[in-house]
């Protein structure tokens, strides 16, 4: 594996129990690098990053994910894997009971974080790095949609990942709420992070054109971004 790929998949095979959703899956993805990944509903695509942070085992093929295999992989090994990963819902599973601050802490204490002054300081960096520095005392009822998917951001980046898994991170925004978060997500991916965004909306491309994974007919392919946001219209 070169120096800088970070997610490597060689001939994987992705199953849903003993259902075969995705075959003889090959690919790489490097540090810093932004992809969409694009398919219809029920075509692989949580699938495929369900077995990058390993919630589905691997049952053939190679994986490789920040310095993880996945062939294998121990259970006591997943949660140090899921550490150099964040991931970004579309339905944002904040918890609705705390504050923004205490989803964050949450998060923290779960992965091990023990130092008050150290957590209060990289509450404080995320949150100024998603642009909420002033909202950290609001309930998530108080925010709106993009506000919380910026919560969302800022818990995916509260342990410095390698990697954003992002499964629909605009599918509940309006248009220019979700601008606004792609040019957040393009912005941490200018930072040395690798990210993969499962998305339908079509529309993003042209504004903001990166490499486009495709999954069809059980299989993944690579599209060229260029070519394929001029075909977006016609399905």
């Amino acid at each position: 594996m070169a120096l800088d790929t970070i997610i490597e998949l060689e001939g994987a095979a992705v199953f849903q129990k003993d259902h075969l959703i995705l075959s003889d899956v090959t690919l790489h993805i490097e540090r810093g690098e932004f992809c969409y990944l694009i398919g219809r509903t029920g075509s692989g695509k949580s699938s495929l990053l369900k077995i990058l942070y390993a919630d589905l085992s691997l049952k053939d093929g190679f994986a490789k994910v920040a310095g993880y295999k996945l062939n294998g992989i121990k259970n006591n090994q997943i949660p140090f894997l899921r550490r150099k990963i964040g991931i970004v819902f579309q339905d944002f599973q904040l918890l609705n009971d705390r504050n923004v601050r205490d989803n964050l802490i949450f998060v923290m204490k779960a992965t091990g974080w023990r130092d008050k002054i150290a957590m209060d300081r990289r509450i404080e960096d995320v949150l100024e790095k998603v642009g909420l520095v002033t909202k950290g005392f609001k309930m998530p009822h108080q925010l709106s949609g993009g506000e919380q998917q910026r919560v969302v951001i800022a818990r995916a980046l509260i342990n410095d990942p390698d990697i954003i898994l992002a499964d629909e991170p605009t599918g509940n925004l309006d248009p220019e709420t979700s601008e606004g978060i792609m040019e957040l997500m393009i912005e941490i991916s200018k930072t040395g992070r690798a990210i993969l965004m499962a998305t339908h909306d079509y529309s993003l491309f042209e504004k903001f054109p990166a490499r486009i994974i495709r999954c069809e007919d059980g299989k993944v392919f690579d599209l060229n971004p260029d070519y394929y946001s001029n075909k977006a219209t016609q399905e």
